[in-house]
């Protein structure tokens, strides 16, 4: 028996609650991992708590990251012993995840730990950082270049936000970093931010093109933001697009496109293929500060994960959220 977070769907309605799993009840997969440390994304918190569809099958384990060590494996990739991690895949939400201490997955899905990163550390890094990463990655293969002018981040108290600025920042970059909550101006400062501006002046409708102020951007938020951000991008510039807080709707105009020659990359984080994975982990290792994971994440228990949930959905958590699955 182990411990894991169980979301139920049935005529009694929709719950999710720490719950004693048997080792039998996991699902097929040709790796089973003991699992160490997971976190808790702004996707687990809408499964977790119901606001979002974002389960396909239930009963279901949440939790898309996992690190941990390899107990069992029927793939010539991985043995007994092995540090892994897993981001995405659709774990958590049609494969049970990584909030619980086992999974059983399909290898495919994992790459080998870095030996630079702990689980825990891997963790405070997790999907966030590694998305964050590929979008920088992005922006770079399109020619932007410190020299080109600012980056934007918005959502930059979230995860993926948090980790954009920071990296950005160690690169070389001058990161204008735009966020609902300006009383954490400090802790953008200390990421890298060199201004910080409130994400009211880009979240409503504008206008189809607008003075050019960044060469690049990271937006993980979309709809009128998005439009926006295209709006001010400067000639030849890249915004990597890979979040939807404020909807799913891009209420936006060609014009950038045409008379700019802008180019919008959409940054896919959860069936990346495993090349594009392990590097963007091997760039993680050297161009992410490591001192600075203690300012961006904080660990909770896995007793701690259904009442986290809704604050985090709220915004009341900064940063990221790992979360010791063996507490």
């Amino acid at each position: 028996m182990f411990k894991g977070i169980l979301i139920e769907k049935d005529d009694n309605g929709y719950r999710s609650r720490l719950a004693e799993l048997s080792e039998d009840s996991l699902p097929e997969g040709d790796v089973t991992v003991d699992v160490a440390y997971s976190t808790l994304n702004y996707k687990d918190g809408l499964a977790i708590t119901g606001d979002g569809p974002i389960v396909r099958s239930f009963p279901m384990v949440p939790g898309v990251d996992l690190a941990g060590t390899v107990t069992a494996s029927s793939d010539p990739d991985f043995a007994v012993g092995d540090q892994v991690v897993l981001n995405g895949w659709g774990v958590g939400e049609g494969h049970w995840g990584g909030l619980a201490q086992k999974a059983r997955l399909q290898g495919k899905w994992l790459i080998k730990l870095p030996d630079t990163f702990s689980a825990a550390r891997a963790m405070a890094i997790g999907t966030a950082g590694y998305t964050a990463m590929l979008a920088v990655m992005a922006l770079e293969s399109n020619g932007v270049t410190p020299d080109k002018g600012d980056v934007l981040v918005t959502g930059a108290n979230g995860g993926v936000g948090s980790f954009a600025v920071a990296i950005l920042s160690r690169l070389g970059y001058r990161v204008v970093a735009s966020t609902g909550r300006l009383n954490e101006t400090a802790y953008l400062e200390q990421l890298g931010a060199a201004e910080v501006i409130d994400r009211k002046t880009l979240s409503g409708p504008g206008r189809p093109l607008s003075k050019e102020r960044w060469a690049g951007a990271i937006d993980s938020i979309g709809s009128h933001t998005l439009a926006n951000i295209c709006a001010a991008t400067r000639y030849r510039g890249t915004v990597a697009a890979c979040g939807l807080a404020q909807g799913m709707d891009f209420p936006a105009s060609v014009a950038p496109f045409i008379l700019r020659g802008i180019t919008l990359a959409g940054i896919d984080s959860v069936t990346r293929p495993r090349a594009d994975r392990i590097a963007a982990w091997e760039r993680l290792a050297t161009d992410l500060d490591l001192s600075l994971l203690p300012l961006i994440s904080r660990e909770i228990g896995l007793s701690e994960v259904v009442d986290t949930a809704p604050k985090l959905l709220a915004g009341e958590v900064r940063g990221r959220v790992v979360v010791d699955v063996n507490r």
